[in-house]
């Protein structure tokens, strides 16, 4: 990759600017994997795969976003992803902005019950609507997205919290989530470990178990 250190350089100060708001991922779009990331908080690891190999960028494709993402501790994540291209042209890395909005949505929350209720005739334009859908579209087959996601529910189901889950409950949402396919991706069964502060062959065994016992 052409502009790789100066892509490290821009995620670092994005990152430094919005700290501790904002995490920067870049993706090598030919290697389809992370390369790095800044102030990270959504326990992926360099290397990760990036699951981009079939999202086509058009010529004029630069920014993509913002869209919204849901992170591995259930908060909602304001993102935008820029095309990032080489001297020839060819799209060849992606830098993804993730920006924790939970601050924010409190501020709004405590203004909006002191200023009352929103005036008619707000509502966001459809076409911006409809490109938002399109681009989560594109990156919900990112299986980190997935596992967040289910790790919500399966949380909101049982009436539970990830900070107070149990070895008991750890060991239920391992064997839920390998009910829903979530070990498929690789790297995947690492990521489950971190998100529920398990050891990695801790989750293999759980798996094992499992598997062996089916």
């Amino acid at each position: 990759m052409e502009e790789l250190t100066n892509y490290k350089s821009m995620a670092d100060g994005i990152a430094a600017l919005m700290h501790p708001h904002a995490e920067v991922v870049i993706h090598d779009l030919k290697m389809q994997e992370i390369v790095y990331l800044a102030n990270n908080y959504s326990n992926r690891e360099i290397g990760s795969p990036s699951h981009m190999d079939e999202v086509e960028f058009a010529e004029g494709d630069r920014v993509l976003g913002p869209y919204r993402k849901v992170n591995w501790d259930g908060k909602v994540l304001k993102s935008i992803s820029i095309v990032m291209r080489n001297s020839g042209g060819e799209a060849e890395a992606m830098i993804c902005v993730n920006l924790d909005m939970s601050d924010m949505n409190r501020m709004h929350q405590v203004l909006g019950m002191m200023l009352g209720a929103p005036e008619e005739g707000c509502e966001p334009e459809e076409n911006s609507e409809n490109q938002s859908d399109k681009i989560e579209e594109i990156f919900r087959d990112d299986w980190h997205e997935r596992i967040n996601i289910f790790i919500q529910e399966w949380l909101l189901e049982n009436r539970l919290s990830l900070q107070a889950l149990g070895r008991r409950e750890k060991h239920d949402l391992v064997i839920a989530l390998e009910a829903k396919g979530a070990f498929q991706g690789q790297g995947s069964a690492n990521y489950v470990a971190r998100c529920l502060g398990l050891g990695r062959a801790t989750v293999y065994k759980y798996l094992k178990e499992q598997r062996g016992s089916a």
